[in-house]
């Protein structure tokens, strides 16, 4: 199976290490196009994959086709491509506000397409990426694309209706959570503890909670209860938290989050 790249940024370049980590996929099968030399130059002596500017060759060759540019070059992209894609081949977009519909549309001819949604976690192999596809696809290409996109962290199937709301929780949160991780670490610094060893203090216990969430399933309140002694600091912290509107600020920005998308999308 031949995977080809149309663009290969940051998040393109942390799905391309995936799969050539996982070893179920040779150098050999990949082929990347990119508008510039340097980005070409960089990404084959990183990876040491075949790299062309013809846009049209990634098109004619890949089975499976990463659409890794940024939203408003799709159109322009698929007119160049879509006289060239096989008909069996799978097309994955990877761009908010672009829907399923307005790929068919483009392409303008049956194709199969998964539309997706990774986060920069990806680049450390602990992604979360949020997926969709067309009713051309069938299970076998749900395996195939979920094997290929599971190198990069977790794979969470939804319904299209939702996509839009998948960037306030997955594809911009680790944003927030570097706020949060942050501001801890300023506390720390303000009472003595050395900046790098307060990164670290906040960030690996952030890393551990999220475990603890994945891996007992356990309610997240139910976790925090346990953190909670009676009387105790953690309680005293907590109060404070929902006195200064902690909850309800994550929930206004992601609303916020979702409004822009939404309008990115029409």
């Amino acid at each position: 199976m031949k995977i080809g790249f149309i663009g290969c940024g940051k998040m393109g370049q942390a799905i391309l290490e995936g799969i050539l980590s996982s070893g179920a996929h040779r150098k050999e099968d990949v082929i990347i196009s990119a508008k510039t030399e340097s980005t070409l130059t960089t990404i084959k002596n990183k990876y040491h994959v075949f790299v062309t500017q013809d846009n049209t060759q990634v098109g004619r060759e890949a089975d499976l086709l990463f659409l890794a540019i940024k939203p408003e070059l799709h159109q322009q992209v698929i007119e160049e491509i879509r006289d060239f894609v096989k008909t069996s081949a799978i097309v994955i977009t990877m761009a908010a506000g672009i829907n399923i519909e307005f790929v068919e549309k483009a392409f303008n001819k049956e194709t199969k397409i998964f539309r997706t949604m990774p986060n920069t976690p990806s680049l450390v192999r602990e992604g979360t990426t949020a997926v969709c596809y067309n009713d051309l696809v069938s299970k076998e290409d749900c395996k195939r694309v979920e094997n290929l996109l599971s190198s990069i962290g977790r794979v969470e199937f939804i319904p299209e209706f939702l996509m839009d709301s998948i960037p306030s929780i997955s594809g911009s949160s680790p944003a927030y959570v570097y706020m949060m991780i942050e501001a801890l670490a300023d506390g720390g610094v303000k009472q003595g503890i050395p900046r790098e060893q307060a990164y670290r203090l906040a960030a690996s216990s952030v890393l551990g909670a999220a475990k603890m969430v994945l891996e007992t399933m356990e309610h997240p309140g139910a976790l925090k209860d346990q953190v909670c002694t009676p009387g105790g600091a953690t309680i005293e912290a907590v109060a404070e938290l929902e006195k200064t509107g902690f909850r309800s600020s994550i929930l206004s920005a992601m609303e916020k989050c979702t409004e822009k998308v939404k309008k990115l999308s029409r």
